[in-house]
């Protein structure tokens, strides 16, 4: 099983859901980097459990301890490994799991890859808990992006088929930072409370729903990327399709512009006081897997949480039987909320490192 990403920047996750710590090694870290713990924290607050009705009830503090590569607060060059501890495990929830296969979850195929030795505690290395180390480098990744303009955020673009509105063309740095200092952060203000009724009404049928993210980077300068197999797209890809219950990811308009004429899906260039821009940005930024300048926009789609407590038909690989399983545990009943943040940290990853090729 490997768990290690990237060749500029180096990720490499470890841990279990259920076992005494989760954590991160990043190497190739510049030296010289004073971190901002505060804002660190803040990003690990936004994805922590626990916080109200729309999430699990599992408590976590998610308080980062950084055991190598800072000192006095800045990076050494060093690899830094931070470690994250569970205190709040009900492994006993999932003790049948070891034979019944939950629908939806990676419990089958892991079975057949692993031999069955695999942890199955609340997913084990597959779970979501395992993004909480992502958001800590990808804090660190977008304090060092801002250091060069650059700035990331992303809102609820959808729960279920309740929408928000998609980025303008156009977001200033001041309007990013008042839509990254919202909790639930949506384009329109009202309709978060639509949404969370939605959430409300799936956790009380005993079920869950699904959304999308869109996100956009601001001033990533033209020319970053290169064609066909590390392009900006497959890069970025290969990080947010590696957060679970992602299903798809998009550019710009994604399936909406093969609904478009040629002339309508090219975005046109004009100067603006020396600098090239686009009318439209149905392209999201990116053209031959290269950065043209206009803002990077993006969508991420994620399926609906797969733990529910209603009765499923399933199967024991013990028994070779066809049975019915009761799924017990703390579970959220939507996801999106607490997965916005991550998305925002895997794309600054994924740009930090192309940055640095």
């Amino acid at each position: 099983m490997s768990s290690t990403w990237g060749t500029n920047i180096e990720l490499s996750i470890f841990g279990e859901s259920h076992g005494q710590a989760i954590g991160i090694v990043i190497g190739h870290l510049p030296a010289g980097i004073k971190l901002d713990m505060e804002d660190i924290q803040k990003n690990m607050k936004r994805r922590a459990p626990g916080q109200n009705k729309m999430s699990t009830p599992r408590k976590e503090t998610d308080e980062v301890h950084i055991m190598s590569g800072v000192l006095d607060g800045i990076t050494t060059g060093a690899p830094l490994c931070a470690m994250i501890y569970n205190s709040n495990q009900h492994s006993k929830d999932y003790s049948l799991l070891k034979e019944c296969m939950r629908p939806g979850h990676s419990d089958y195929p892991a079975y057949i890859k692993y031999k069955g030795f695999h942890d199955v505690r609340g997913g084990g290395h597959f779970s979501g808990r395992l993004t909480a180390p992502i958001v800590f480098a990808g804090s660190i990744a977008r304090q060092i992006l801002r250091q060069k303009g650059i700035v990331i955020g992303a809102h609820i673009q959808s729960i279920k088929d309740i929408k928000d509105k998609r980025f303008p063309i156009h977001m200033s740095h001041e309007e990013m930072d008042d839509l990254l200092k919202q909790q639930y952060p949506t384009l329109n203000k009202d309709i978060f409370e639509k949404m969370q009724t939605e959430i409300e009404k799936a956790r009380m049928n005993q079920d869950s729903v699904g959304g999308t993210i869109e996100c956009m980077v601001l001033n990533v300068p033209a020319g970053l990327g290169n064609p066909f197999f590390d392009s900006i797209e497959s890069h970025l890809s290969s990080l947010l399709f590696s957060i679970p219950a992602v299903k798809s990811v998009s550019f710009g308009l994604g399936e909406d512009i093969t609904k478009l004429y040629g002339h309508q899906s090219n975005d046109c260039y004009y100067f603006d006081e020396g600098q090239v821009k686009t009318k439209t940005n149905h392209n999201g930024g990116i053209i031959g897997g290269i950065s043209n300048g206009m803002p990077i926009v993006l969508t991420v789609g994620i399926k609906p949480t797969p733990s529910i407590s209603q009765t499923q038909e399933t199967i024991n690989v013990k028994t070779q039987e066809n049975v019915e399983l009761n799924i017990t545990g703390r579970h959220d009943p939507c996801i999106v909320p607490r997965a916005v943040v991550v998305v925002e940290s895997m794309v600054a990853l994924g740009i930090l490192d192309m940055m640095n090729q």
